[in-house]
């Protein structure tokens, strides 16, 4: 038992909360934008491989990856911005805006898929893994780059959860997912709150993209794989509820990682979306609030 735990069970769970806290920066993005411009993005999971394209672009002109981890959120920014401005304000204010939304994002999501098809062929990449070799914790061997990535993860999660409920910037986001006009009256700059928010989304699901690029191999429908679980994170924890988003994260990931121990894993999946339905039965609005109304 003692060497099922230390051989199996142990890097099995580690490997499932490195990929949690990928998939809850990627949920965090669309639960963010939800909450806030209540619009379900179907092209988040391009976003997510977006970064990840980045990753291995800038990477071939020698770019370090540590410099990556800053450069390639900080590029997503203003593409998150000219996409909110320029797309989803276009349609945002018509009274059909959910179902407009959801297939101007989602043909979004396809014509990025080809352009990440055309620039970097069909084949997929991998980049180098930056930290190599593995740490000794009471007789368990862990990799180090999945335990970089852990503490990583949850420092940046912390830090988005401490802008949103702690800081003036949170308070003005949560105002504008509660009472957009009640907020705009009080001199809330709306429209700017809604760029940012987009635009911040975008980041964290580019920062996935790069976090993970070293583990998983990059191809061009990456993201089309991806959101379907972060879509489910999202929807257990709650449309638009950052705790949901955390919660649900690290469960569903922890239930695939150590289901695949005993089961098929192609069973893994299966059982995550029987677990979204009978969410969806039991509890529609999932297990937390949505953003602004905690």
């Amino acid at each position: 038992m003692l060497d099922y735990i230390q051989f199996v069970l142990a890097p099995q769970v580690i490997t499932g909360l490195a990929l949690g806290v990928a998939v809850i920066l990627v949920a965090l993005g669309l639960t963010i934008i939800f909450g806030l411009l209540d619009v379900i993005n179907m092209a988040h999971g391009e976003f997510y491989a977006l970064g990840a394209f980045l990753a291995v672009g800038l990477g071939s002109l020698g770019l370090p990856f540590w410099l990556l981890l800053v450069l390639v959120p900080l590029l997503m920014l203003p593409i998150g911005i000219v996409i909110e401005r320029g797309l989803i304000q276009r349609v945002f204010h018509r009274r059909d805006r959910h179902v407009t939304t959801l297939l101007l994002t989602f043909g979004l999501g396809l014509v990025l898929e080809d352009a990440f098809r055309l620039g970097f062929g069909p084949n997929p990449h991998r980049p180098e893994t930056p930290i190599r070799g593995a740490i000794e914790i009471a007789g368990i061997y862990l990799p180090t780059y999945r335990l970089f990535m852990i503490v990583t993860g949850t420092a940046i999660i912390a830090a988005v959860a401490l802008i949103v409920y702690r800081t003036r910037l949170g308070a003005m986001v949560r105002a504008a997912a509660f009472d957009r006009n009640m907020a705009a009256s009080l001199g809330v700059p709306v429209q700017w709150v809604y760029a940012g928010a987009f635009a911040f989304g975008v980041a964290l699901a580019g920062l996935a993209g790069v976090l993970l690029a070293p583990i998983y191999s990059v191809f061009p429908t990456m993201g089309r794989d991806f959101i379907l679980m972060a879509f489910t994170v999202v929807i257990v924890g709650g449309m638009g509820s950052i705790a949901g988003a955390v919660v649900a994260g690290l469960f569903l990931t922890q239930v695939q990682a150590i289901s695949s121990l005993y089961i098929s894993p192609v069973w893994s999946d299966p059982i995550v979306f029987a677990i979204m339905v009978l969410m969806l039965m039991v509890r529609p609005q999932g297990l937390f609030g949505r953003l602004g109304h905690a």
